[in-house]
């Protein structure tokens, strides 16, 4: 077992600053405070990085840290947190290690004994969630899926039978092709919100089914990366897919809890995604 006390650590510690999403205003101001206080600042694209360090009037050097290069950047930093530095990790926007790279320069920090201090802000996922109108407890995030289409429908079948809203990150060119993928793993009336340009000027929520939405994206195209937050699965869902009784028989099982026979029949049909006319020919055996 291992005990960090972030705060009582003498040597240097690893700060996890989070960044704005869109709007600048977003970055708080112990995030700001953070920044201006540490020796070094770990970017995720120290171009990007250094827009938002100008509009805030910060001076610290930077150093890149990302997918490429972490290997060799992580025993640099190591050795500068062990002399005492202090170091700000920052990816392009919200989270650092949230499908943004990070998390191995943390797990290295943890296994030195190095303490690691994450700061609260903004994070994509649950700000759509939020907002989305479906529920938030229990959720799943998963990030990006595979982007190969094999690999994606996979995935997608392993999750449809989670039962929590579940949250997708997606770049708006594969966003047609995702949506369509999950059309075929998850039930089609499922809901389903795409949230694009987060706290942006042009933030866009769009509300509806899979298939709707399959069917908007088939003629609209969306710019701007994507959260998608998909409907868990329910118990309607979960019952359809169980092995269903005659047609006849769930007629006559709904006229005994008391539904007239023409209510019964119009239900049944309903379930099954079926015409009344099949229900009722078969319910009065007239095939």
């Amino acid at each position: 077992m291992k005990k960090q006390q972030s705060y009582k650590d003498e040597r240097g510690k690893l700060y996890l600053v989070p960044t704005p999403i869109g709007n600048l205003e977003d970055m708080t101001v112990r995030g700001v405070k953070i920044l201006k206080e540490v020796d070094l600042i770990a970017s995720e694209d120290t171009r990007n990085t250094q827009k938002l360090l100008n509009h805030f009037e910060i001076e610290v050097a930077q150093k890149s840290l990302h997918e490429h290069n972490y290997k060799q950047r992580i025993p640099e930093f190591l050795e500068l947190l062990k002399k005492g530095q202090t170091i700000a990790q920052v990816s392009d926007a919200g989270m650092p290690s949230i499908s943004d790279p990070g998390q191995e320069l943390v797990a290295a920090c943890i296994q030195e004994e190095i303490s690691v201090i994450s700061l609260p802000g903004p994070t994509a996922g649950l700000t759509a969630l939020i907002a989305s109108g479906l529920n938030t407890q229990p959720n799943y995030f998963y990030g990006f899926l595979p982007r190969r289409k094999k690999d994606q429908k996979a995935e997608l079948k392993q999750l449809a039978t989670i039962k929590a809203t579940m949250i997708f990150y997606e770049s708006p060119y594969r966003l047609k092709t995702t949506i369509s993928n999950m059309n075929e793993s998850f039930d089609k009336h499922r809901k389903v919100v795409i949230c694009r340009e987060l706290t942006k000027i042009h933030e866009e929520y769009l509300r509806g089914t899979l298939a709707e939405l399959k069917s908007y994206l088939e003629e609209n195209t969306v710019k701007g990366e994507c959260c998608i937050l998909v409907e868990g699965q329910n118990i309607e869902e979960v019952s359809e897919q169980l092995p269903q009784e005659p047609l006849k028989v769930q007629v006559q099982n709904l006229i005994a809890e008391g539904y007239k026979p023409n209510e019964a029949i119009k239900k049944v049909a309903q379930r099954n995604d079926l015409k009344r006319q099949a229900v009722y020919n078969d319910y009065h055996e007239l095939n």
